[in-house]
């Protein structure tokens, strides 16, 4: 789908938009007409004036002098998941469009609204903005890099970091950077293994950002203390994702272990940035209630305008100017520690 390394719930409202998924069950994929075209799609490879090449693989294993690698059984998968896949999409199309024609509105299909494709990517601008907010970690977290690193002096000793949460932030990046990239992967492609990465990824991020924000809110800084701190919610993030991964991607249980991990956050946060009187506490509260209200664009759900735009990509448009005023943040919080550190020095 990390934070001063967390005056900003922000990470777990980045993260906790992530995780918020499909339900298999929707009124699109449950009707009798789009069920029979997916069936008959699979079985013929033809709907309408389509031609489904990905569904001839029955065909191509039994063609004389075919490429040795259709014999593979993990090609013949990948076929069929592709024909899957393109069925569902132009079954899709057709069906809405006979709806449109009776003056229905749109409905979801296996948990997602209908878009239009552009090219391979299923999800164009969702995909897109997950690229774009990936890109927004990865400028901020060098910005950051070289201003630890080679603005703000080092210990005259051991060459490191004045600041205390240097390593925890570049580790917020790393998992950051990740959940978007599979977040960007999964609007592209949308089938199970994309899926259970998108979704995994971004509890991660959650957990991790929950063990950032009381360390930062507790001004943990003892290696010992914070082992002490991130291990039980370690384990429990790391049971939950084999929980999903392996034996049942419950959407609703992991929608409810998200909303704990988020709301104990914001609290933690909203909290620390009141008591700490920090410098850059606005920047906190902004980031923090900006995230609050953009959330809801999760709760306000509608179809895609155009078939591009919906409520779940306008989210991602809007976590853009929020990373940025992160990770803002966070070179406050380093610049503000350094020089109280380094006064207490001389």
């Amino acid at each position: 789908m990390g934070r001063s390394v967390w005056a900003v719930p922000l990470a777990s409202l980045l993260a906790f938009g992530l995780v918020l998924g499909s339900v298999e069950a929707s009124l699109g994929d449950v009707d009798p007409r789009y069920r029979t075209c997916v069936r008959e799609c699979q079985t013929t490879g033809i709907i309408g004036e389509n031609v489904i090449s990905h569904c001839q693989f029955k065909e191509d294993n039994t063609s004389v002098g075919g490429s040795w690698y259709n014999q593979e059984q993990i090609y013949i998968q990948w076929k069929e998941l592709n024909c899957m896949t393109d069925c569902r999409y132009f079954c899709m199309t057709r069906r809405e469009g006979e709806r449109q024609a009776l003056g229905l509105s749109p409905v979801k299909y296996h948990g997602k609204w209908p878009f239009l494709r552009v090219s391979v990517f299923q999800e164009p601008l969702s995909a897109a903005l997950s690229a774009v907010n990936l890109l927004m970690h990865f400028t901020g977290w060098l910005s950051f890099f070289l201003l630890v690193n080679y603005q703000l002096p080092l210990r005259p000793q051991a060459k490191r970091t004045y600041y205390e949460y240097t390593s925890l932030w570049h580790i917020y990046a790393i998992l950051s950077m990740n959940a978007w990239f599979w977040s960007s992967i999964f609007h592209t492609r949308d089938i199970d293994l994309t899926e259970k990465l998108d979704y995994s990824s971004a509890v991660a991020l959650l957990g991790y950002s929950l063990i950032l924000s009381l360390l930062r809110a507790f001004n943990v800084k003892d290696e010992a203390s914070r082992v002490m701190f991130a291990a039980p919610i370690l384990a429990f993030v790391t049971t939950h994702i084999l929980y999903l991964n392996f034996y049942e991607l419950d959407y609703g249980w992991n929608m409810k272990v998200c909303v704990v991990m988020a709301a104990v956050q914001l609290l933690t946060w909203a909290v620390w940035a009141g008591v700490s009187r920090h410098p850059s506490r606005l920047k906190v509260w902004t980031v923090v209630f900006g995230g609050a209200l953009a959330m809801l664009l999760e709760l306000y759900d509608f179809p895609p305008y155009m078939g591009y735009a919906d409520a779940h990509s306008l989210w991602h448009a809007s976590t853009i100017p929020l990373t940025c005023l992160l990770w803002s943040f966070i070179k406050d919080d380093a610049k503000f520690r350094t020089a109280t550190l380094v006064k207490k020095a001389k």
